[in-house]
């Protein structure tokens, strides 16, 4: 008997966490939204153009009449310059942007409350944005200060370590963790090798990751598709490791992206830039890579890396990127948003706008090694991206000259639709030689 109360009393817990839960998981959709519409089809303007949105309260997917906003306008991501009110008697109403002097981007941020809730949503839009310059400066010897680098880490045996996974590994797709030597002794750069089953050749995929210290899970799909791709944690740490443990090495490390800013040889994204590299080594020594198709794919930090993969490595024959961090990121300096990590925003230029630091910066600025590009590359990104904001996405591609395909989704944040991925896809596959 207290057997069955017990298994009687642990089911009726365990469907009453099930019901929490799914009383509990978020809408789908939003009860109250409020839509942004610029004037221009594309969010685009001129320099000096005035811009205009429409904004629409809804409920229920209704336009909500008589209901008061309040609106804040200015540069992307920095303090605005215009506030006001405005009552929605039909349940819409216009709001003047203003315009932009320069080439770049303004942001509009409404609030309306309804119930005692309040709601907000933001825009971007762009003025003359395929003319926005980099701040950054290109040090003189950059590209002899990472072709020294690059030769210092190539002295290395790459000494690959691999561990088959049977219980990631599919019927078509073979997993393995594998570790590489690195860019010093004894430094390891793990990640997930996947390969097709079936003999032959394939071309190579590197996919780096998006930021964070976090463990991640192996990707057949890219396996599917006919590539062996390399998926990379760059931290020097175990995949596999549980979600505690990353997190308390995360908290107890602090922000990576500030270790060593004043050291350009030491700065941290050395060894992570670097990996890259040694990525890219490991994979063109596998037997079964087709010695010709060397691709690299990621977002945000996994963007960036992209970039300075095909920059640093000429082995690359073509790259998709979406939204890349680490671009631009002096632009605050010069009154615009910088790039993710944001180094240089105002609450952090007292820390961080140094000389030594910001001659860092310069050779670490995703930036610089845009203009390094040699190779066709595909490359998308939002506008409503507050992580990459779209200034500094525009100031790193509108730097490369090499052949450039752009997909630019303007009501995208820091995300991308499964089209755009789809599209990036069928686009790496045609460069395939």
């Amino acid at each position: 008997m207290r057997l069955a109360h017990y298994l009687f009393t642990t089911t009726c817990c365990f469907l009453f966490l099930l019901q929490a839960a799914a009383q509990n998981s978020p809408a789908p959709i939003k009860l109250v939204d409020i839509l942004l519409t610029p004037d221009a089809k594309d969010w685009n303007y001129a320099v000096n153009q005035q811009a205009s949105v429409e904004v629409t309260v809804l409920k229920y997917g209704m336009p909500q009449p008589d209901v008061e906003i309040s609106f804040e306008a200015g540069p992307e991501l920095l303090p605005p310059d215009k506030k006001g009110k405005l009552t929605l008697r039909k349940g819409s109403g216009k709001i003047n942007l203003g315009t932009s002097k320069e080439p770049g981007f303004r942001q509009l941020v409404v609030r309306a409350k309804l119930n005692g809730h309040t709601y907000s949503n933001t825009v971007k839009v762009g003025y003359s944005p395929d003319k926005i310059k980099p701040t950054v400066p290109l040090p003189s010897d950059f590209v002899s200060f990472w072709d020294k680098a690059k030769a210092e880490a190539a002295k290395l045996p790459l000494d690959p370590q691999y561990t088959h996974l049977p219980a990631y590994s599919t019927a078509t797709a073979d997993v393995y963790l594998v570790s590489v030597q690195s860019y010093q002794k004894g430094r390891r750069l793990y990640g997930y090798l996947t390969k097709p089953k079936a003999p032959g050749k394939y071309p190579i995929l590197f996919a780096p990751p998006g930021a964070g210290i976090k463990p991640m899970q192996p990707f057949t799909g890219f396996a599917d598709q006919g590539y062996i791709s390399f998926t990379t944690e760059i931290h020097g740490l175990s995949p596999q490791l549980d979600s505690d443990t990353y997190k308390s090495i995360s908290t107890a490390f602090g922000d990576y992206t500030l270790n060593k800013l004043d050291d350009k040889d030491n700065y941290y994204y050395k060894s992570v830039y670097l990996g890259c590299v040694r990525a890219i080594d490991f994979l063109t020594s596998l037997p079964e890579f087709d010695g010709k198709n060397v691709l690299v794919t990621g977002g945000s930090q996994g963007g960036a890396l992209a970039i300075v993969t095909a920059a640093l490595d000429k082995r690359v024959t073509a790259l998709a990127a979406f939204y890349p961090a680490l671009s631009d990121m002096t632009g605050y300096l010069h009154g615009r948003a910088g790039g993710w990590p944001h180094l240089l925003a105002p609450r952090q230029q007292a820390t961080n706008n140094t000389p030594a630091k910001l001659h860092t910066i310069s050779y670490y600025d995703v930036v610089n090694f845009a203009k390094q590009i040699t190779v066709p590359g595909f490359y998308s990104w939002g506008y409503n991206d507050n992580t990459c904001p779209p200034t500094s996405v525009f100031a790193a591609i509108n730097a490369v000259t090499a052949p450039k395909t752009i997909a630019i989704t303007p009501i995208s944040g820091h995300w991308r639709f499964e089209e755009t991925n789809l599209e990036s896809l069928e686009w790496l596959k045609k460069q395939l030689k």
